[in-house]
């Protein structure tokens, strides 16, 4: 994710729907979604709850032990500010959703101070 940035017209389009989040918070959404499309067996629609936890492991993967703050520091903090990023893509047309999808999946999914305080494996530090 390091030095990706929007084009201005795209970051612009953005901030007329929505200007709470950092741009990076929508950089890591797109890079989380890959992420979990490189781990399925064929690219396909995934839910909110799938990209939700998609966006935790990913941020855990990226980040360590600093996922939660960096997530919190871009205005990241529950599931549905994921679903908010998401459905701001898809009306700026940076992504597409059926007509089922609903910002509503994404609530409640998980609680992220739980989900970030649980012991993971971290691969960032190799073992001898």
């Amino acid at each position: 994710m390091n030095g990706l940035q929007f084009a201005d017209e795209v970051l612009e389009r953005i901030r007329q729907h929505e200007d709470r989040y950092d741009q990076r918070a929508y950089l890591f959404v797109l890079a989380a979604l890959e992420f979990l499309q490189s781990k399925l067996p064929e690219r396909r629609h995934v839910t909110g709850a799938e990209l939700s936890w998609a966006c935790r492991d990913f941020a855990v993967r990226q980040y360590g032990l600093l996922a939660f703050e960096v997530l919190s520091y871009w205005g990241v903090r529950r599931t549905e500010d994921i679903g908010r990023i998401v459905f701001v893509l898809v009306q700026t047309k940076v992504l597409s959703a059926e007509p089922t999808d609903r910002e509503q999946d994404f609530a409640g999914v998980f609680d992220f101070a739980a989900a970030f305080g649980e012991p993971y494996r971290w691969d960032g530090v190799a073992r001898f």
